[in-house]
């Protein structure tokens, strides 16, 4: 009895022959995304919130207008204390 090879001699040149990477396919078709009509709104909202995050609640312009006006002798009267008094009592809502 004799018992014969039955493949190549070189047991590495099997594996090469057997694993050749396989081409990848074409893709069938393309990817989409839709996004409903509540989603933009609310990534509208989160953008505009986070813009008014960002925004710092000191304006300098209106303080310096405000210290200019109080420098001014003149600008305090009657008409102006009784403007500030009304605001004020409406903003507690008396």
């Amino acid at each position: 009895m004799s018992i014969e090879r039955l493949g190549p001699i070189d047991p590495i040149q099997r594996f090469n022959q057997a694993n050749k990477a396989a081409k990848p396919q074409a893709k069938p078709g393309t990817d989409s995304v839709s996004f409903s009509d509540e989603a933009r709104l609310k990534a509208e909202l989160y953008q505009l919130s986070e813009q008014v995050r960002s925004v710092s609640e000191v304006r300098a312009d209106r303080i310096a207008e405000v210290k200019r006006k109080l420098e001014d002798p003149n600008y305090i009267n009657d008409t102006v204390i009784e403007s500030v008094a009304d605001r004020i009592m409406d903003s507690f809502g008396i």
